[in-house]
């Protein structure tokens, strides 16, 4: 593979995530609307929900299955289209089974399009030889930010959900199907000293289980912040209707700012350190959060969370790869079925906790979780995401 090849498949990969968070971000910004326009009831409302990120494992579990007849560059070129026209399906019906056979469509597409993108993440580091992972979840965030900021402006028109998805999709759908062309698979060299763990062969679910509730516990904290950042700082530390909007697109623009700087920490520091640090920073912001006497000190804590936990995640995806260099599809598959364990398991656990005892203390539960990846930073590897002393390309080869 010629660096230009890497380049162009570095820039299309990272187009693809960017798309993927605008299309996230305008469906799960939007769900009031979703609500009042199929007629939905509060009660029925969770089960939808919970469906997407259930069908999402499923597609995960599937994606695994089918790299191994084709690549998961042509599993990316056709779940992402299908994810947008399953968005736009969701905004042109009108009975409640159009929007359940859409969210159906989303939920499949969205678990192929998150594993296959990882995948090819996971594959371009390999042929880098440096960290790169963390630059292609930035996309991801930088999409998010533009997505809920579409979203905003749709609902502040009043347009319908169809006419605030169409033009996004319009736009969207031709500029992945272009940048599809250069997906590329990186071919790098072995990262594995002979007999190493995971050198190729079948994928140990015992040796990747550490990195799986990493993946839980950090989906854990994000959608603690996602679901309740907002009621918590309006009815618990007594900010305004206005300020309680502002604590997840803090967090939303922290996680940029962390992704888009994080492999510069990665190549420096090394990926368990990193992750020790990301850990103890929101860790931290937890605590802050759970014993901020006002909003605006509530406001730090989730601007910590976001700066901490940003880097876990794709740290996670390249750790599964260097575990299992020879198999490492079918890691990222495996472990990304519990980014939607953590997703699933986050807002009804502190939900519940805050019902039944306090919502500050329901905070300390994902404080606690988070603080448990300390236990298994070591399975982020010995050397950091340089992938040791005998094993990284000559930095004349980097490109991008």
């Amino acid at each position: 593979m010629t660096d230009a090849g890497l380049r162009h498949g570095r820039a299309s990969l990272g187009l693809s995530f960017g798309v993927q968070g605008v299309a996230f971000a305008l469906l799960v910004t939007r769900i009031p609307a979703i609500q009042d326009q199929y007629g939905i009831s509060d009660g029925l409302l969770p089960v939808f929900l919970a469906a997407v990120p259930i069908l999402a494992g499923v597609g995960s579990v599937a994606t695994e299955k089918v790299v191994a007849r084709v690549r998961p560059g042509a599993v990316l070129r056709w779940s992402q289209p299908l994810v947008l026209l399953a968005l736009l399906g969701v905004g042109a019906g009108r009975e409640v089974w159009h929007v359940a056979v859409a969210l159906g469509v989303f939920g499949l597409a969205v678990g192929a399009l998150d594993a296959s993108m990882n995948m090819l993440g996971v594959s371009l580091q390999r042929a880098y030889g440096r960290s790169i992972m963390l630059g292609f979840h930035a996309a991801y965030s930088l999409g998010g930010i533009a997505g809920a900021s579409l979203a905003w402006a749709g609902a502040r028109w009043e347009l319908s959900l169809l006419g605030s998805y169409l033009p996004v999709v319009v736009v969207l759908l031709p500029a992945a199907l272009v940048g599809s062309r250069w997906y590329t698979e990186g071919k790098g060299p072995e990262e594995k000293e002979p007999g190493a763990v995971g050198a190729g062969g079948a994928v140990s679910f015992r040796l990747l289980l550490p990195l799986c509730l990493v993946m839980s516990f950090a989906y854990i904290g994000d959608s603690t912040v996602s679901n309740w950042s907002a009621k918590y700082l309006q009815d618990v530390l007594g900010g305004s209707e206005q300020l309680a909007t502002v604590p997840y697109n803090v967090y939303m623009v922290t996680t940029l700012l962390g992704r888009a700087l994080g492999d510069l920490g990665v190549r420096r520091f090394g990926a368990v350190a990193v992750v020790r640090g990301g850990s103890l920073l929101a860790a931290g912001g937890f605590a802050v959060v759970a014993v901020a006497p006002g909003a605006w000190v509530g406001m730090i804590g989730f601007t910590m969370l976001g700066f901490g936990l940003c880097v876990i995640v794709p740290q996670t995806f390249a750790a599964a790869g260097r575990m299992f260099p020879g198999n490492s599809d079918a890691a990222v598959a495996r472990l990304n079925i519990f980014n939607y364990v953590g997703f699933l398991v986050g807002s009804p656990l502190v939900g519940a906790l805050g019902d039944a005892w306090s919502y500050r203390g329901a905070m300390l539960v994902p404080m606690a979780l988070v603080l448990a990846t300390l236990v298994y930073a070591r399975a982020f590897g010995p050397e950091p995401a340089r992938y040791g002393g005998g094993h990284e390309r000559p930095h004349t080869a980097d490109v991008g």
